[in-house]
């Protein structure tokens, strides 16, 4: 450990140190509940990365470790989510799963919900959520009742990845008024049950996320999490909810001295996400793991995202090595200013087909038709009728692809790979500079969170003494 956190000098008695390192522990760190609700040892959560990046070994590995990750189902076929639920549940670890806004496919949406609310997944990451809907809704309240003492016992439980307050508001605030009457309706709730929903929160738990990996609005965390938090003591005291509302934060969040100050702003719980990336349980090839291990916090750029590229919103990923954000930002900028692919010029259209698509465009056209007509035959038809809604299926064939292309490791387009990460990996990677985590093969996500926590918990000490009148006569550094 001393080799991964480096060693504290500090000019106080033996007994005063012996008195704080009794006091502040990585699992004492947080909110102590909250880690007793979850059956987990320490406040630390793994968030989801789409594709399975955040993989069932991943989330395993943190569960074992006494933590609690949340498995990436996003832009997974519907099998593939329920086998990896089955290891999930056998493994006997606590975890959690995700359920990404799918404004596109509100269906797939729906699907995924309906699963979860099958197999008895009792927590969910709710992530890029625009607005609340109806899945939403209704997994949150499936089975909720009250004990014969009067209690109300929500079973299904939801930590929302936030980024905006007005975002945030939603989630501290009962379900909306016309979802629950559209449950009742569909017979999903009884009256009773609809009585109940008005009287908990959407979600008890919301995590701030400041400047992450792939979907984030970049936001500061010393700014944004103060913010959450100061709403969710407004919103606890305007509803009179009988349980509290707690604020986690993540984005950013790569090292012991981040996780420091996270915890001693208030927060609950720290996600942990794009150093996972890198580290060997992950769902991604070991080329991105070395490219994620090499980054600094200024390869990182913002482009578009496959999910909501009509929209504009945009996602951030590695610049280092990549030329997929500046080839999806001209496949946006063509969209814009384009209303059908006939409308590209003849010299643009052969530079896409030729370094973009290496393919002609009606042949990843008949691809992407056929993908839809077994995914969501609504999109061919849309495209069959509107030449422009058949350009962005097109261009997301290209930035779905990517991202394949980068988790599977294909060889032949590297200079395409789609890699989400926040500024978080570069800050870890100058953090274990020099230590056996700064190669990729060391990185054991256990081994890795475990290092931050316990170096976090160092810092906490160091700065209580250091309050209290103690002198450190180095900071923390790693040796």
């Amino acid at each position: 450990m001393k080799q991964i956190i480096g060693e504290l000098h500090l000019n106080i008695t033996s007994k005063q140190v012996e008195d704080s390192s009794a006091l502040i522990q990585p699992e004492n760190l947080g909110d102590s509940a909250f880690c007793r609700e979850l059956g987990i040892k320490y406040p630390y959560l793994g968030g989801s990365m789409a594709k399975g990046i955040s993989s069932v070994n991943l989330t395993i590995e943190l569960g074992k470790a006494g933590m609690l990750g949340f498995f990436g189902a996003a832009g997974l076929p519907i099998e593939k989510v329920e086998e990896s639920i089955n290891q999930l549940m056998d493994s006997k670890v606590p975890f959690g799963i995700n359920l990404i806004h799918s404004p596109n496919e509100p269906d797939l949406e729906a699907e995924l919900a309906e699963l979860y609310i099958r197999k008895g997944i009792r927590l969910l990451e709710a992530s890029a959520f625009l607005t609340l809907t109806m899945p939403l809704v209704r997994y949150r309240l499936h089975g909720i009742h009250r004990t014969p003492d009067g209690k109300i016992i929500t079973p299904n439980r939801i930590i929302a990845k936030v980024s905006r307050e007005e975002l945030a508001e939603k989630f501290f605030s009962p379900p909306p008024e016309k979802l629950l009457n559209n449950l009742l309706q569909q017979g999903h709730i009884t009256t009773e049950q609809a009585e109940l929903a008005r009287l908990i929160p959407m979600a008890q738990e919301v995590t701030a996320e400041a400047d992450s990996g792939g979907h984030t609005d970049n936001r500061p965390a010393l700014a944004l999490f103060p913010t959450i938090q100061s709403l969710a003591a407004r919103m606890q005291k305007k509803n009179g909810y009988n349980m509290p509302l707690r604020v986690g934060l993540g984005g950013g969040i790569g090292t012991p001295t981040a996780a420091a100050a996270a915890f001693a702003m208030g927060a609950a719980w720290i996600m942990v996400g794009s150093v996972h990336q890198a580290c060997l349980e992950s769902g991604t090839c070991d080329t991105v793991r070395k490219m994620l291990a090499e980054a600094k916090q200024s390869d990182l750029s913002m482009a578009p995202a496959a999910d909501m590229f009509e929209m504009g919103v945009t996602v951030q990923v590695l610049k280092r090595g990549t030329m997929f954000a500046m080839r999806a930002t001209r496949l946006y900028e063509l969209y814009r200013s384009c209303e059908s692919i006939n409308d590209i010029t003849a010299t643009e259209r052969e530079k896409l087909e030729k370094t973009v698509f290496m393919a002609p465009l009606e042949q990843i056209w008949n691809q992407t038709r056929s993908f839809f007509l077994q995914r969501d035959s609504r999109q061919v038809e849309r495209a069959e009728r509107d030449p422009k809604h058949k350009m962005a299926l097109v261009f997301r064939w290209y930035l779905g692809q990517t991202a394949n292309w980068a988790k599977t490791g294909e060889p032949d387009r590297k200079i395409d790979y789609q890699i989400w990460c926040g500024p978080a990996i570069g800050a870890f990677n100058e953090w274990v500079k020099g230590t056996p985590l700064e190669d990729p093969a060391n990185r054991g996500v256990a081994k890795v969170a475990d290092a931050i926590m316990k170096g976090a918990a160092e810092i906490s000490r160091s700065n209580i003494i250091r309050f209290y009148g103690g002198v450190s006569e180095t900071p923390l550094q790693i040796q």
